[in-house]
């Protein structure tokens, strides 16, 4: 049986539109994704940045060779293991302080700290304040936090430099976009 001409037509707009708006969902679902991890290394920069660099901690093994030597060493407590899993514990409780932002020109959202950590006030002009945007940003944030942990401590443990874009683009895949999101300097 065949479909007559404006009945094809009007089947493939609507394949059409259902394409459109599902491609748009994952994209969206992307950007949130991406924003996260962004937030979150901000959010875990940030929070080794006020540790005191002079702060040192014991790691290896307390247990004594048989030559009576031990096998111990100083590793700064900001980076150290402990540290950051207690960060990671606490980070998401940060997206609270975040606010969504859409690129007028692609559409892509972003999300940005609308809360200011030394009391100067920021421009939130553009910035949508929501408590759903807040919500799915930390349950993403938690979603990276447990899905990749020993990549987040393995970065933060080692890496110093571009975090966001080593850890968010290229060893999870969150941003693929990443060529098209600003750098932003702490």
């Amino acid at each position: 049986m065949k479909m007559s001409y404006p009945l094809q037509s009007l089947a493939r707009c609507v394949l059409l539109v259902l394409l459109v708006s599902h491609c748009q969902g994952a994209r969206q679902g992307q950007d949130l994704k991406c924003g996260a991890c962004r937030a979150m290394v901000d959010e875990m920069e940030w929070a080794i940045s006020q540790v005191d660099p002079k702060k040192m901690i014991q790691t290896g093994s307390f247990r004594i060779n048989p030559d009576g030597s031990q096998s111990i060493r100083e590793v700064p407590f900001a980076r150290s293991e402990g540290n950051l899993l207690e960060l990671m514990e606490e980070v998401c409780e940060q997206m609270k302080d975040y606010g969504e932002r859409v690129d007028p020109t692609t559409s892509r959202k972003t999300y940005e700290r609308v809360t200011s950590r030394n009391g100067k006030s920021m421009d939130l002009s553009e910035a949508k304040l929501d408590s759903r945007v807040t919500s799915s940003l930390k349950y993403a944030c938690e979603t990276i936090v447990e899905q990749h942990e020993d990549e987040v401590i393995e970065f933060f443990a080692h890496e110093t430099d571009n975090v966001k874009d080593k850890l968010c683009s290229k060893r999870t895949d969150l941003c693929d976009h990443a060529l098209q999101i600003p750098h932003d300097e702490l």
